[in-house]
């Protein structure tokens, strides 16, 4: 990421922010605090001599439109 992308990517995420619902709010709350305990998680494993990707296998799609990645970690546990 450049310097030049940093405030168009502000300006993103400010207009987004403006534009949720209270449930899209809270959603986001929701997913941002568990992916801040699959990183704790990811550390975990790395801490105790495990290698970690997480990679995408599917995609979840709703009839409106909206899609959301589905993830699962790939392990490699060193020699």
């Amino acid at each position: 990421m450049t310097t030049s992308d940093k405030p168009q990517m502000k300006n993103r995420i400010e207009e987004l922010a403006t534009s949720m619902s209270p449930e899209q709010e809270a959603a986001i709350r929701t997913l941002a605090n568990e992916l801040h305990r699959v990183n704790e998680a990811v550390m975990n494993c790395v801490q105790k001599g495990l290698s970690v990707e997480l990679q995408r296998v599917k995609r979840f799609h709703s009839e409106e439109g909206y899609w959301g990645d589905m993830i699962v970690p790939i392990i490699v546990k060193q020699k």
